[in-house]
């Protein structure tokens, strides 16, 4: 029996305060007030009989009792959340085949959550799910090899396309940690493959602000990209969705705003017009949900700057 004054509540605030290491960042991902989010940790730590966090330093860190329970906590909420996403799912059992194409930024977490909550559905049936860079996503929707595609676009609408928006996020700049403020001057610009939609919006902002870059790096794998400039190679511009994707990197990498306002970048789920559009509207009501808790919240939390410019649709 769970031990009276543990609540889900409580452990929420718990996961929150061991991410940010925050009281002011933990009240802000879950919407409560600062002493609300202190008693509810002390609530849980009186029930537990252990104290979790050590409130003396900042940012706050776990106690090795706070470590281990962080694991079983961390999980027990990952159960409830496939379970809520799951009740709330439609049944898909009827389909023999899914396909699904989904833009390579979400390979990390968020593709994987939504194929088990699918998979749960389609007991009997073939999930296929790919991920590739934007513009092959929206060129296997156009024909038709795959249902549905989740991908970046710059908002622009597609006529032969049904629509449903997710989220829309700004470019934003990428520099080694640590860069000073004339780090453009000292270091190369690291460019995106010319056939990635990322590296067409940043062509688009530097034309718009009367910019020339010299394309003497052109990387083609995002990861691969992040690593050179956590390396201090050179510096990028790239989408905060593509900046939290290389989160193992963020010790070697420091995210800005640019200068100037920037082109955003959309991402959508299309699918063919004459399909059942009750299936992709519920998979983007679902996806809201996955890069609301998995992307933007903790973006934010990292990077407080981008709070109303990161934002679901």
């Amino acid at each position: 029996m769970i031990k009276k004054g543990v609540s889900l509540r409580g452990i929420e605030v718990f996961e929150a305060l061991a991410d940010t290491g925050s009281v002011a960042a933990t009240a802000r991902r879950t919407g409560l007030s600062q002493p609300s989010v202190s008693q509810q940790m002390r609530n849980l730590e009186d029930a537990l009989g252990s104290e979790l966090v050590d409130h003396g330093k900042r940012p706050m860190q776990l106690t090795s009792a706070g470590a281990g329970f962080l694991v079983h906590a961390r999980s027990a909420l990952s159960a409830l959340r496939s379970g809520q996403s799951d009740l709330s799912a439609m049944d898909l059992s009827h389909l023999a085949v899914l396909d699904i194409g989904i833009i390579d930024d979400f390979d990390n977490d968020l593709a994987p959550s939504l194929a088990t909550v699918l998979a749960n559905k389609m007991a009997d049936s073939c999930l296929r799910l790919r991920t590739a860079p934007s513009l092959e996503i929206l060129a296997a929707v156009q024909k038709r090899d795959v249902h549905l595609g989740v991908t970046a676009t710059d908002g622009e609408p597609q006529a032969d396309l049904a629509a449903y928006p997710l989220a829309r996020e700004p470019l934003i700049l990428v520099v080694p940690r640590g860069s000073g403020a004339t780090v453009e001057q000292d270091l190369p610009f690291l460019a995106y493959g010319q056939d990635q939609l990322i590296a067409r919006l940043t062509n688009a902002h530097f034309a718009a602000v009367g910019r020339q870059m010299a394309s003497r790096f052109e990387i083609g794998a995002p990861l691969a990209l992040m690593s050179l400039v956590a390396r201090g190679v050179g510096w990028t511009v790239t989408t905060p969705f593509g900046y939290m994707r290389a989160e193992r990197m963020h010790e070697g990498l420091e995210a800005r705003p640019l200068p100037f306002v920037g082109q955003e970048r959309e991402i959508t789920v299309l699918a063919d017009p004459e399909w059942d559009q009750r299936i992709p509207a519920e998979i983007a009501s679902m996806l809201r949900r996955l890069i609301d808790h998995q992307i933007i919240t903790p973006a934010v939390d990292r990077l407080p700057w981008l709070n109303g410019k990161l934002r679901l649709l």
